[in-house]
């Protein structure tokens, strides 16, 4: 098991690109394997959570060929994939695991999907009961939990299905189904949630409609093999805009970053705290709006944070958790009892985490109070867990700028799953992280 000990930091600069989103990833390699003909994917997301998504496809007789720089994908059709000879292994991805459950509800065989234990304990009732609706036959542990196991043949019938919660993946799941549904299939949003699939499917030539908070679409529909430039991820990025914002004399640029209105809010979130971001070199990279992002030091101040900015900013309340003990005064966040449910229940963990650090952090059901300090010196050493979430991880690794110790933070295997050289990228721009190799135990593998 991976350890981070990260040493207090000075001043972050420089210019950096974060790898590719995740989000975009996944979606690229589900939308070019359902399309006819070819797609060249770049700046694809070499993560596992995404390589999950890859290598579920390859199983689904999908030819997936990657030569280091494009992954080109040769598209099968809606009907052309092939039943597994194994069950389908999605690792530590909620979004593989709940959009392949979209795809597979399609299918005339059965399928299984798998998960890691932190993945099988999150719930997935919430896309089972609107595929249901759908005629969709999908079995379940009792708690609502993986293993999947999808039933083949069930013909599937459109509906207008009202999110409960506004999630994008749940979104995603139900749209993807409807591609293979007879009549229409609509999702009314309560806020809105990132639109990556309604972008993308557009992008490969379906019809997909919105109006206000009702996406829909009609079955039956071809899709056509395009080429996809996929930009970096926001949710990467957002540590390090973090961590130029608190740590002193800081001047950092971050190149080529997806700037999607759907994900934007940590941007948003970090501008009413005070933070100095500009937006420069507006551009569109394959439907998707990218940019460059400069961001230095500022004095931040705590904020009642915006419950419409909530879905748009939900990966990033980790690093945002750590902006607000940075900053002078309080800061509260409600609305967010979808933080509880992720690769860890990212309230309560990041509240002890920062509690041990030396700041007051109160959890509350559904978001977090943090008492900020404006001092040099925020965070004291000390040792966190991050319960195997990689976004916990990279959000207290930031902490090292503004610590008066050394940080150590246990169980960060799974950073890897979205953002494989971070440790490379963060020591080139200021900070200093170590990962020391595990102890061997001496003994022989039984």
């Amino acid at each position: 098991m991976t350890d981070f000990i990260c040493h207090p930091a000075g001043s972050i600069s420089g210019e950096l690109r974060v790898p590719g989103d995740k989000s975009i990833s996944h979606r690229a390699i589900i939308l070019s394997s359902l399309a006819e003909g070819s797609s060249d994917i770049t700046g694809f997301l070499r993560g596992e959570d995404s390589l999950k998504t890859l290598q579920a496809f390859r199983d689904l007789g999908v030819e997936i060929t990657d030569n280091g720089e494009d992954i080109s994908v040769h598209g099968v059709g809606l009907e052309g994939l092939k039943a597994p000879d194994h069950e389908l292994y999605m690792g530590n991805s909620g979004t593989a695991m709940r959009l392949m459950t979209g795809v597979l509800v399609g299918q005339p065989f059965d399928s299984i999907l798998t998960g890691d234990a932190s993945l099988s304990s999150r719930p997935m009732l919430r896309v089972i009961q609107p595929l249901n609706l759908m005629g969709a036959v999908i079995d379940c542990l009792p708690e609502g939990t993986a293993p999947l196991h999808i039933r083949g043949g069930h013909p599937l019938t459109g509906i207008e299905y009202v999110l409960p919660v506004a999630s994008a993946q749940v979104k995603s799941c139900v749209l993807l189904a409807g591609l293979y549904a007879k009549g229409e299939t609509c999702v009314i949003e309560p806020l809105p949630t990132r639109d990556h699939t309604e972008r993308m499917l557009r992008g490969f030539g379906y019809q997909v409609h919105r109006d206000e908070d009702r996406i829909c679409l009609k079955g039956g529909g071809v899709l056509k093999g395009m080429n996809i430039e996929v930009p970096a991820d926001i949710s990467s990025a957002a540590f390090f805009l973090v961590a130029a914002s608190i740590a002193p004399d800081s001047d950092l640029t971050l190149t080529h970053v997806g700037i999607n209105p759907t994900r934007t809010g940590v941007i948003e979130i970090l501008r009413l705290m005070g933070a100095d971001i500009e937006i420069l070199d507006e551009r569109d990279a394959g439907g998707e709006p990218v940019a460059d992002l400069r961001v230095r030091s500022a004095e931040l101040k705590g904020i009642d944070i915006p419950e419409e900015l909530v879905p748009l900013a939900i990966d990033e309340f980790p690093a945002l958790f750590i902006a607000a003990a940075c900053a002078e005064g309080r800061t509260r966040l409600s609305g967010a009892a979808e933080l509880r449910v992720k690769e860890s229940d990212r309230i309560q963990v990041m509240a002890d985490g920062l509690v041990a650090l030396g700041v007051q952090a109160e959890a509350r059901p559904d978001g977090i109070v943090i008492e900020g300090s404006p001092g040099d010196q925020v965070f004291s050493g000390g040792q966190v867990d991050s319960a195997g979430d990689h976004r916990i991880a990279m959000a207290f690794a930031m902490a090292s700028t503004r610590a008066s110790g050394t940080i150590e933070i246990h169980d960060c295997d799974n950073v890897n799953t979205s953002f494989p050289n971070f440790v490379e990228l963060a020591d080139a721009v200021g900070l200093q992280i170590e990962r020391p190799e595990p102890e061997e135990s001496g003994e022989e593998d039984a």
